[in-house]
């Protein structure tokens, strides 16, 4: 597959801007405004399917010769097209409908957060898997684990049928915003620029983040999340992503949702990796909940292995959802694990140690996207990146 450059792969595409929101919504200083217009003429026909140009007016506050010169130049591009006529009651020349071009672009789409694979895909325009591919870990570390991800990229810009709009990278550990994994100890790295090599490589946009940011993306834009949510991410480790106000949250050292290694409750708990006891991890994780279900001689032993997982989680859930006001927190991992008695110990904790009045109401749930929230949440940074819409 030969690649085409998107319409915006001139400018080097490293990640999400940590104070903006991912939908546009309203006007912008003049400077921006083609740009920011354009973007919100795309997520009208992203959201709300087809529509006239006049809907488009009337939904975004643009004038109407703006939306016609926008439509034109979209149109030329093949990111638009023109549907035919609405049958319409009202007299005079029925409208024009318009609609996103879902075959315009592919997307790539990786998730680096599995402890044995990484797994990867092609994806349309609206987050769904075209094809997939995933190269074995065989526990590499460093630079050959760096070189399977180039290759693994390789091969699925290799499969696209269509122009791809960019590489959207979900890997586990702390991101920057310039796509720098400052550090992934499963991966063995430090400073690895990730984003930097893929792009010097594949000459596509590349963004690299965080896998819970990644999943709270994915939620949010395919999976009906709310503005303000986090998404808890189980599984070699644990991760959360937040959203806020729609915007992703990063925290000023990129390390915002690392709850792993917060020590949950006074009494104690198993070492962790990290050398403290008591990690939310040591209870959480996939590989311990799995040991410690293996010792569980009753099924009332592995119920009460489960509730105390649950429990240690709502711990350190309470503080970030009573301090933000979250309406909803969304579980990714196991849902033989998760799904049951531990997510029900995760609500009665919250709500016993949360003020009734803000947060009685507060949502907890599985994810509805499965194995493929990550990669799903990397479409949606390019979609951000490069469209503006998610």
């Amino acid at each position: 597959m030969t690649t085409q450059k998107s319409p915006q792969a001139g400018q080097r595409s490293h990640g999400l801007a940590s104070s903006r929101a991912l939908r546009p919504s309203g006007k912008v200083l003049p400077e921006h405004a083609r740009g920011h217009n354009r973007s919100l003429v795309l997520q009208a026909l992203y959201l709300g399917g087809q529509k006239s140009r006049a809907d488009i007016a009337r939904e975004t506050g643009l004038t109407r010769v703006t939306i016609s010169d926008l439509v034109a130049e979209l149109l030329v591009e093949g990111l638009v097209l023109e549907m035919g006529q609405r049958e319409d009651a009202r007299p005079g020349k029925p409208a024009t409908l318009l609609e996103l071009n879902g075959r315009a672009f592919q997307i790539i789409g990786i998730d680096l957060s599995e402890a044995a694979i990484f797994r990867g895909a092609v994806l349309d325009l609206r987050g769904r898997v075209i094809s997939r591919a995933e190269v074995s870990l065989d526990s590499s570390t460093g630079a050959d684990a760096t070189a399977k991800v180039v290759a693994l990229v390789g091969s699925l810009v290799d499969a696209a049928t269509l122009p791809v709009l960019g590489i959207g990278v979900g890997s586990p550990g702390v991101v920057d915003l310039a796509g720098v994994v400052l550090s992934a100890p499963n991966l063995g790295w430090v400073g690895e620029p990730l984003h930097d090599g893929l792009a010097e490589r594949y000459g596509l946009p590349v963004v690299v983040i965080n896998d819970a940011n990644a999943a709270a993306l994915a939620e949010h834009s395919f999976g009906g999340a709310e503005s303000d949510m986090m998404v808890v991410k189980v599984g070699h480790g644990v991760g959360a992503g937040l959203l806020l106000g729609g915007s992703p949250l990063f925290g000023s050292r990129f390390a915002a949702g690392e709850i792993g290694h917060v020590v949950v409750g006074t009494d104690g708990g198993a070492e962790c990796a990290c050398g403290k006891h008591g990690c939310l991890e040591t209870w959480l994780a996939t590989p311990r909940l799995d040991a410690a279900l293996a010792l569980a001689a009753t099924s009332e032993d592995k119920i009460a292995v489960l509730r105390a997982a649950g429990q240690r989680l709502g711990i350190a859930l309470a503080p970030v959802v009573g301090a933000l006001n979250l309406s909803e927190v969304v579980l990714s991992g196991p849902t033989d694990l998760l799904d049951g008695p531990l997510a029900e110990a995760v609500i009665e904790t919250l709500r016993a140690r949360t003020m009734a009045e803000f947060h009685g109401d507060l949502t907890l749930r599985m994810t509805t996207l499965g194995e493929d929230i990550v990669m799903r949440g990397a479409a949606v940074m390019v979609l951000s990146g490069q469209l503006g819409v998610s």
